[in-house]
């Protein structure tokens, strides 16, 4: 889609997922001849996690490290009209037993150079947050699921299987998408028990779309970041929606409209004092019809940042915080074993609040965070948490 011989910004698209308006300089890239290429990397997110009374029947403070992510990228442009990507992922929520399966595989028709079609496998239109990703957020790591469900929850790690028209105007600062996709794992790793369509439903398709404006520096690129660390002058606001007909499905068969909508702002301004500020704010609405209460609801997010731009040692102080809310309309519950499907009003608030740095080495390819905060959720009850993880693309 993106001519990766016009700037780095664009090399970031085609080498890290695709993942929009970056500066970075993640993977190689083989050259066959003009507009023709074949790019390759890879990214990991490593991290050590310690929750107050997480194991030992609640009684004793977990140690755990885990490989949060692995993901393998490769991308190729056969023309400057035609462009694809293929990208691989760790699955599985983060468990132990997880695989490797497909997050990225499409291709990318450049009509003009307002308007492209994807077609395959790839983000839908969203939120900020799923369209940036975690090796694109501000404070590093994966999502919570607490506001944006979407991201983690939803599809094949955000993605989905379909086709989307994506188009920007008056020179990057509006850009528009909207599409269709088959929506058929909303609730993924909701744990609800969710159903796909089958020949008893109706196999309807999911829409949707996306509008962002910029009314500072321009953000060229499809998929997005939540943070440039100081290399732009950011003010933006972006609006998204989903819809899919019939698209919650019971356990006990119960049927209702999946329908979801999000508001998102970033502002980043270079040269405040010695560095940067950066702040970031979310609301979210997701309906299920009732049928599961547990993910209906409001959420909201929002987050500071403050990138110093002295370098101490390898890199840059980035102190963040975070806080997160998910007010659901009650608590929805599932036992796979003996197939046992509660539906419950109220009780179904869980929120998320953390405080630490990152120690920016090189934006987007090399991080450390570590951060400090607390839990309020189904299973873990106003618990602290401490998170170190380490972030690399190559």
């Amino acid at each position: 889609m993106m001519n990766l011989k016009k700037c780095a910004l664009h090399t970031a698209v085609a080498m890290a997922c695709g993942l929009g308006a970056q500066l970075a300089n993640a993977g190689a890239t083989i050259n066959f001849g003009e507009d023709k290429y074949i790019g390759l990397g890879f990214g990991f997110i490593s991290s050590y996690n310690s929750k107050e009374d997480a194991v030992n029947q609640g009684s004793d403070r977990s140690n755990d490290f885990a490989l949060d992510s692995a993901r393998i990228y490769i991308s190729g442009s056969f023309n400057k009209y035609i462009k694809g990507m293929l990208n691989t992922e760790k699955s599985g929520g983060g468990s132990a037993g997880s695989n490797v399966e497909v997050i990225d595989a499409n291709v990318q028709f450049q009509l003009t150079p307002e308007v492209a079609i994807w077609a395959g496998r790839f983000l839908s239109p969203s939120d900020r947050a799923n369209m940036a990703g975690p090796y694109y957020s501000m404070g590093g790591g994966y999502w919570a699921n607490i506001a944006s469900r979407y991201g983690w929850n939803g599809g094949v790690i955000g993605r989905d299987d379909g086709v989307a028209m994506v188009t920007s105007f008056l020179e990057d600062h509006l850009n528009v998408s909207f599409g269709a996709f088959e929506g058929n794992q909303i609730f993924r790793f909701s744990g609800v028990g969710a159903q796909s369509q089958s020949s008893t439903h109706k196999d309807n398709l999911m829409y949707a779309g996306r509008v962002q404006y910029d009314f500072w520096d321009a953000e060229p690129g499809y998929y997005g970041t939540g943070n440039y660390f100081g290399a732009k002058d950011i003010l933006a606001i972006g609006v998204a929606g989903r819809y899919k007909k019939d698209g919650v499905v019971s356990p006990t068969n119960v049927v209702g409209d999946y329908k979801a909508y999000s508001v998102d702002f970033l502002l980043e301004k270079k040269d405040v004092g010695p560095g940067t500020f950066s702040a970031e704010a979310a609301y979210y609405y997701y309906g299920t019809d009732g049928v599961f209460k547990g993910e209906q609801g409001h959420a909201y997010s929002a987050g500071l940042g403050y990138l110093f731009q002295e370098q101490v040692g390898w890199g840059k102080f980035m102190p963040i915080i975070r806080y997160q809310k998910f007010n659901a309309d009650g608590v929805t519950s599932y036992n796979s074993t003996t197939t046992a499907f509660t539906n419950t009003t109220g009780g179904g608030a869980s929120k998320r609040f953390e405080v630490g740095t990152n120690y920016v080495i090189a934006p987007y390819n090399a991080t450390l965070t570590a951060t400090y905060g607390k839990e309020d959720t189904a299973t873990a009850s106003n618990k602290d948490f401490v998170r170190v993880a380490l972030q690399m693309q190559f």
